[in-house]
């Protein structure tokens, strides 16, 4: 599974989609067609664990996770989701927290993993982007389905993006659809804390090391 090869992840997942609506004036989005915001939070087992839905089509993803319970939780000093303590990496002698995953809409901090910004990356940026993105090709395998399924309720073959023998990935057959729009939606940011920046790029270097690296990823990054 995608998500093996990203350490600690929790398994959840944070990304943004747009449902297309018929005709209401004030869910015009910024691409001039009408829709809600349905924003998630997804595990390794393609599961939807928590859902904001009924956002406006003009709100970016930055705003409505700003004002979600989700961001409330992983900002929580209590724990309140009651995130397993910090674990040593295999070969490692650093305790690293478990964490999830988004897009660069989302804030990074200790509990949020977001990728290096393609400017001026180094090796270690682009091999952390790789296996983030390995794993965020989960909850956009969920989304997939989801509106696969409202399309089609019935079909169940093909969905999902495959990996094959030389792990290029083989699209599934929810990317031909248009149900579910904008899954890549990005209009604004949400900034960051220095202690998960700090994370990403001992991660960054993890995953490069002996101990953290994988066998194929410096092909993949090529």
């Amino acid at each position: 599974m995608a998500i093996s090869t990203l350490l600690w992840c929790s398994g959840w997942q944070a990304c943004g989609g747009h449902l297309s609506l018929e005709y209401c004036s004030e869910y015009r989005n910024y691409k001039g067609f009408f829709s809600i915001v349905l924003m998630a939070l997804v595990d390794a087992d393609y599961k939807f664990l928590w859902i904001d839905v009924g956002s406006d089509g003009s709100s970016n993803d930055a705003s409505i996770y700003n004002g979600s319970e989700l961001k409330e939780g992983l900002e929580s000093p209590n724990n309140i989701f009651n995130l397993p303590e910090n674990k040593y990496l295999p070969g490692d002698d650093v305790p690293v927290p478990y964490y999830i995953v988004g897009d660069n809409a989302f804030g990074i901090n200790k509990s949020l993993m977001n990728p290096f910004p393609i400017r001026n990356m180094e090796h270690h940026g682009r091999i952390f982007n790789y296996r983030l993105s390995r794993a965020r090709r989960v909850v956009e395998n969920a989304f997939g389905i989801l509106a696969h399924k409202l399309r089609y309720p019935a079909t169940h073959n093909n969905m999902m993006d495959l990996e094959e023998q030389n792990l290029n990935v083989i699209p599934g057959a929810w990317r031909n659809d248009k149900v579910l729009l904008d899954v890549y939606h990005e209009r604004a940011r949400n900034t960051g804390t220095q202690e998960g920046r700090q994370i990403s790029r001992y991660l960054g270097h993890y995953f490069t090391s002996k101990a953290g690296s994988v066998p194929w990823q410096n092909k993949m990054i090529l």
